[in-house]
């Protein structure tokens, strides 16, 4: 999905800016953009963490359990898969699906709603509840991509989010 939507960016000779974000022009911006990242992520992550208490989350769900690295390699597979699924989800879902959405329906609200919900129903294999506090994370996320003009943070904190729990998640559960 990430390759079609970039090919398609670069067929219509858009710059590919207009889905990612402005380009970083200094060290201070991207300082910037990981601070963001960082405090997004750990409001998000309260939130998160309160609705799961609220439907009764309580695990990983065993799909994501059997996914779990147990050694060292791995370990550096599930970072590259979380880097990949930050910069790759953002693009896809915030970058380009949001912002279409917002023209479709002429409305910011509709289009950050319905990208989220889209993100939400897109990790259903997890269950409905973990896909309704995945799409509640997709709000988060979509609202920090409006507000930033730009996918960069929510890459920066989606990547931590999905590297964390699997490591943590790993260490805990594999004692």
């Amino acid at each position: 999905m990430f390759a079609l939507i970039l090919g398609g960016v670069l067929r219509a000779r858009t710059p590919i800016n207009c889905v990612i974000g402005e380009r970083w022009h200094s060290v201070r911006e991207v300082a910037r953009d990981i601070g963001i990242a960082a405090a997004c992520w750990v409001a998000a992550a309260l939130v998160v963490f309160l609705v799961k208490l609220l439907l009764g989350v309580t695990n990983l769900g065993n799909l994501v359990l059997a996914l779990l690295p147990s050694s060292t390699l791995e370990f550096a597979l599930w970072f590259g898969l979380s880097v990949s699924a930050g910069i790759c989800e953002e693009t896809c879902f915030r970058g380009y699906l949001q912002r279409q959405l917002i023209m479709m329906t002429g409305s910011k609200l509709a289009g950050i709603l319905l990208a989220a919900a889209t993100f939400g129903l897109a990790h259903l294999y997890q269950g409905w509840r973990m896909a309704t506090v995945i799409g509640l994370y997709g709000l988060m996320f979509g609202m920090l991509a409006h507000w930033r003009r730009s996918v960069r943070p929510g890459m920066i904190a989606h990547a931590w989010q999905d590297a964390l729990t699997g490591v943590l998640g790993a260490i805990l559960l594999r004692r």
